[in-house]
């Protein structure tokens, strides 16, 4: 390996698109790689980055797997994601590939042009971006504006934007991508999923391959080797914000909107100990339906078990399972991270959630 390039896949996706699954099956079915991992996640609450070091398997150990959780990583690229390179390549037994999981509000963009930094790009080179997809979501409308409605509000304000924060991030992340996995497809039909299939080929401006997948399970040479070098294409795959920004120069007008996250709430609830998991399962599909919830995902504590329940919810579908043990440090409660668009109501969502907990 010393003297090549390592090769990096970046995963990318919206939320609750079944990424952290996916590199799971990855990690258990690596084909003897040693592979690095580094995770990002919006939220206080490092949920991806836990349930992966569960899953038993040689590359999910503490060392293999690196977490940020200082903020979305295509905002911190300077102040985290290269700072945590850099120390990967100076390990004494280098990875034989890494594996980066964005955050599901990420732009990958900014990501993908780091590897051009002149001490990154000697040393590591994108072998691809896939772009993991809910096939399920976009089949029921998540990510298609109502445009009926949006023109309606258009008569009362000209400037309204075309399209939505969701919408426009999940176009951005469809056009960076190497190869475009069709997630859950499993709970289409196969008219359901040639819907979306062509859907989402009409949302990039470029033609990536496309694959269908079931709870995330791909393998392992479909999603690696693909040798791309991605970075070198990074003109070609311009975000909806770097597209506004170059009309406007052109134009000879300002364009100050930068890429944030104000459209996007995030918080940890505490609820202690729940009284049963299939009515607490039940009570969550109404809190998410009543407050319009984007994700929510953590671990939950039954008394007499002696191991954490995950729960994973996008919209109303939501899968709880037992990972590993609870450690003997570890203080067994619940904790749920919930992510939802701006003003949300956290005091009563939590409430609710609380609620839910005791059954």
């Amino acid at each position: 390996m010393q003297g090549q390039k390592i090769p990096a896949t970046v995963i990318t996706g919206f939320l609750g698109a079944g990424k952290t699954t996916m590199i799971r099956n990855l990690l258990s079915n690596a084909g003897g790689r040693k592979i690095a991992l580094i995770v990002n996640e919006f939220g206080d609450l490092g949920v991806d980055g836990e349930v992966l070091k569960g899953c038993g398997a040689e590359n999910c150990t503490e060392d293999d797997i690196v977490e940020l959780t200082n903020g979305c990583i295509c905002c911190t690229v300077a102040d985290d994601f290269i700072p945590t390179m850099e120390k990967l390549l100076e390990r004494d037994e280098r990875p034989d590939h890494i594996v980066i999981e964005t955050s599901g509000l990420a732009l990958p963009q900014p990501l993908v042009a780091a590897f051009n930094w002149p001490d990154i790009k000697t040393r590591v080179t994108v072998d691809g971006v896939i772009t993991v997809v809910d096939s399920a979501a976009v089949a029921d409308g998540r990510f298609a504006e109502d445009h009926d409605r949006l023109d309606a509000q258009r008569q009362a304000d000209d400037a309204l934007d075309h399209e939505s924060p969701l919408e426009e991030l999940f176009e951005d992340q469809l056009t960076a991508a190497d190869l475009i996995i069709l997630n859950k497809a499993d709970l289409l039909d196969a008219t359901g999923l040639e819907a979306v299939r062509e859907d989402i080929a009409g949302r990039s401006r470029r033609s990536p391959s496309m694959v269908t997948a079931r709870q995330g399970q791909v393998p392992s040479d479909v999603l690696l080797g693909l040798g791309m070098e991605s970075e070198a294409d990074i003109g070609n795959r311009k975000s909806h914000h770097e597209l506004e920004h170059e009309a406007a120069h052109e134009a000879g007008e300002d364009h100050h909107h930068d890429h944030d996250h104000d459209e996007f709430e995030s918080f940890v609830v505490e609820a202690g100990s729940i009284a049963d998991q299939v009515a607490f399962v039940d009570a969550l599909k109404s809190v998410i339906a009543e407050h319009d919830i984007l994700r929510l995902k953590g671990f939950a504590h039954l008394p007499g078990k002696p191991m954490r329940l995950v729960i994973q919810a996008v919209g109303a579908r939501i899968d709880s399972y037992f990972d590993r043990p609870w450690g003997s440090a570890e203080d067994r409660a619940t904790r749920l991270v919930v992510i939802g668009l701006h003003d949300i109501d956290q005091a009563a969502i939590a409430d609710a959630i609380r609620r839910a907990a005791k059954g």
